[in-house]
């Protein structure tokens, strides 16, 4: 459940952090300005590039390397720039065989939504007609899977605030954001599927397959590896 604190924050804005605007250039400031709805935002991520982090990254405590938040700067800072407030974040979790996902968080008319940039498909912006954040998350299930077909999502943590991380400058330091990735590792997690569950799942379809990675960067594919890769 998300805390009143933060869905009051969510409605009235957090105190915005000028160190951005500062140091942006007079197109720069334009481009955020005429970005001020979450569609639009999704329209500019949609856009840009796919980047892999190299492997050399260092992994979480569960051995997950946080590959979709070290590649969120873009999508956090342009939806914090966009609507003058920090946002709020939530990691999908895959099994030990896929990327890990980054959503930038939401709110209208009681419901959520979603801005994420992806390399597959199905795995992008979702509108806000969801009602929990479990809603939201299993919205993804079908669409999340690895290049051996396997459906990978497992489960998602609770929302983090990035209001808290302000003071750290995140939203003009081009590193990746190692204290948001560790701060993330230890937000509570809600598992969507057991390995009960997960040990009867099917495989993907060759046209839903096709589908997802229609537009994708092959050089921007997670390539899962190991002996249970294609389990």
């Amino acid at each position: 459940m998300v805390s009143p604190n933060l869905l009051s924050e969510m409605k009235n804005g957090h105190p915005w952090d000028h160190d951005l605007d500062r140091q942006l250039a007079p197109a720069e400031r334009r481009l955020l300005a005429s970005m001020k709805t979450p569609p639009r935002v999704q329209a500019f991520l949609d856009s840009s590039p796919i980047v892999r982090i190299p492997s050399t990254a260092p992994a979480a405590g569960d051995g997950r390397s946080h590959g979709a938040l070290l590649r969120c700067g873009r999508l956090c800072r342009c939806s914090a720039a966009s609507c003058r407030v920090s946002p709020l974040i939530l990691e999908l979790l895959p099994n030990a065989h896929d990327d890990d996902h980054l959503l930038a968080l939401f709110r209208r008319n009681g419901c959520w939504g979603a801005v994420a940039k992806s390399n597959f498909a199905g795995l992008r912006y979702r509108e806000p007609v969801y009602r929990t954040l479990r809603e939201l998350a299993l919205s993804f299930f079908e669409q999340y899977y690895n290049l051996a077909r396997r459906k990978t999502l497992r489960g998602y943590t609770l929302p983090l605030h990035l209001g808290s991380f302000d003071s750290d400058g995140w939203t003009v330091r081009d590193e990746p954001l190692w204290e948001i990735a560790d701060r993330l590792d230890r937000q509570r997690r809600v598992v969507l599927a057991t390995p009960r569950m997960a040990a009867g799942f099917s495989t993907v379809d060759e046209r839903s397959y096709r589908a997802g990675l229609l537009g994708s960067v092959d050089a921007g594919l997670y390539r899962p590896r190991g002996k249970g890769a294609a389990r």
